[in-house]
């Protein structure tokens, strides 16, 4: 089971996985077209507006790179129009498509999926029990995160666990509010990433879906504009890092599950 980018090579491969160290606009228009049964995407949130959070206690200021940033909505707007069209390109006929955002930017993408004939299933709310303090004080906490589920078009045929993720949930049917804390500190050995979602959240996610011989296609870490990869490859290999340390904790959560006959 391979993932074929003409002309690109992986920059980590075992018989499973497969990790690509380029740009995602131009790994995208390289892929064999409907080749891919889900995609997840960590776009840019697009909150680096100078304004002020608090990380390990302490006041920052919201600024993590240019990639981050857009000078107009329409910028924003062609920006999410262009990778989510070449993500189509790619899904499979029956495919679906995951996106996670805040509210900076995901009303932006949820546009943009029906401009390009996508129909979103679910609207998932990730509510972080431990989110970072208000500092402002000016308005409500910031504890929610949305996550976006939409398959190509009106009449695809999707695949949902649905009698899986009953069992998960102690027997109930699984709602569309996921609550649980932040990344872990133990699952930042290897590094950290400024959008690292935690480990329950992406087996949620494959197990859901999962089926014999599925290809899925994720960018653990943000998906960036075409400039950033060349300025910036010392924190790329940080995030391909991560994103292999979390296939792995993947693959042994999936062994688990299997092991007590979900599947």
């Amino acid at each position: 089971m391979t993932i074929s980018v003409y002309g690109i090579k992986p920059y980590y491969v075992d018989n499973v996985s497969a990790l690509y160290r380029n740009d995602t606009f131009e790994v995208l228009s390289k892929m064999t077209p409907e080749s891919i049964d889900l995609i997840f995407a960590d776009p840019p949130y697009f909150l680096s507006n100078g304004g002020i959070s608090c990380s390990g206690g302490k006041a920052v200021r919201v600024d993590k790179g240019e990639w981050d940033k857009v000078s107009t909505l329409q910028e924003k707007h062609q920006f999410n129009r262009k990778w989510i069209s070449l993500c189509k390109r790619v899904l499979k006929p029956d495919g679906t498509i995951w996106i996670s955002g805040t509210m900076h930017n995901i009303y932006s993408v949820g546009m943009a999926l029906e401009e390009e004939g996508f129909k979103i299933i679910n609207n998932i709310v990730w509510q972080k029990t431990n989110p970072p303090p208000n500092l402002a004080c000016r308005c409500f906490t910031h504890s929610t995160e949305t996550l976006l589920w939409a398959k190509k078009n009106k009449t695809a045929h999707h695949l949902f666990n649905y009698e899986l993720m009953k069992n998960i949930n102690e027997g109930k049917q699984m709602k569309d509010v996921w609550t649980g804390p932040l990344t872990s500190s133990a699952e930042k050995k290897f590094g950290s990433n400024p959008t690292q979602k935690p480990l329950y959240y992406s087996n949620a996610l494959f197990l859901l879906l999962r089926k014999k011989e599925t290809l899925f296609l994720t960018r653990f870490a943000v998906l960036q504009r075409q400039a950033l990869l060349a300025e910036n490859q010392d924190g790329f290999i940080l995030e391909l890092t991560i994103a292999l340390n979390t296939l792995k904790y993947l693959k042994k959560g999936l062994r688990m599950y299997e092991k007590k006959g979900f599947f």
